[in-house]
C-alpha cells in the first residue's frame, strides 16, 4: 500500500473525526482547526479526488435542501481501504518516532 501523502492524512483524519458531517465546508473547517492554518475550500478538492481514486473515501450524495436551494451537500466517508491507511500511517508514525531520540525544543527569547 502507498502511503497517503501529509494533506491526505490530515483530510482522512478530519473525514474521520467529522463522522456523518464530513462534506466541503466542515472538512476545510476542520482542517483548519487541526494545522492553525487557513486553508482555501479549493485546495480540499484535489486531495479528495485523489482519496477517492485511491478507494480511502466515498462520496454520498445528500437530500437537497432548501437552504441551498435545493441542491444537495456530498458528503464523505472513509472506506474500510481508508481506514487501514490511516492504521499504516499511525503505525509507520511511532516506529519511526521510537527510533528518534529525545530532544527538547529551545524557548525563543
Amino acid at each position: 500500500m502507498k502511503l497517503p501523502s501529509r494533506v491526505e492524512e490530515i483530510i482522512l483524519l478530519s473525514i474521520w473525526r467529522l463522522k456523518d458531517n464530513a462534506y466541503g465546508i466542515t472538512i476545510c473547517e476542520e482542517v483548519e482547526e487541526l494545522t492553525g492554518k487557513k486553508w482555501n475550500i479549493g485546495a480540499i478538492y484535489a486531495p479528495l479526488s485523489r482519496l477517492g481514486e485511491k478507494g480511502y473515501v466515498v462520496s454520498v450524495k445528500g437530500e437537497p435542501t432548501s437552504a441551498r436551494g435545493g441542491r444537495s451537500k456530498i458528503f464523505y466517508r472513509l472506506t474500510e481501504e481508508g481506514k487501514e491507511a490511516l492504521r499504516a500511517l499511525h503505525e509507520v508514525h511511532s516506529v519511526v518516532w521510537k527510533t528518534i531520540p529525545p530532544f527538547v525544543l529551545k524557548e525563543k527569547g
